[in-house]
């Protein structure tokens, strides 16, 4: 045995070799979609009750974010679904490269 032959023994699985995602694919999820956000003095947030209305920092029209498991993953806009009036969907205009930092986070410590 030479110095060499410690070479043979991988650290890892090899490079080429590609992971099977179908292992993971029934973990499930958790999926939000946040139309805003708001910030308030406590003092605010005790006396809201039925019917009283919050301000969010989003416009109409402002893309709203998609959050899987806590991080921002896209960006899209509020539709009405056509087969069910009664639910809204999102449309997807923006997916977020994973490691970017999203251009417009939404932030309860702004």
């Amino acid at each position: 045995m030479g110095m060499g032959d410690s070479d043979d023994v991988a650290a890892g699985p090899a490079p080429d070799a590609k992971p099977d995602l179908n292992l993971i694919m029934d973990i499930p999820v958790t999926m939000q979609v946040v139309l805003g956000s708001a910030v308030m003095p406590v003092a605010n947030l005790v006396k809201l009750g039925r019917g009283a209305v919050v301000k969010l920092d989003t416009s109409i029209g402002d893309p709203v974010d998609l959050i899987v498991n806590g991080r921002i993953v896209a960006r899209g806009e509020v539709v009405v679904l056509e087969t069910e009036e009664s639910r809204f969907g999102i449309t997807l205009t923006e997916i977020v490269s994973p490691g970017s930092r999203p251009a417009r986070a939404k932030s309860l410590n702004a």
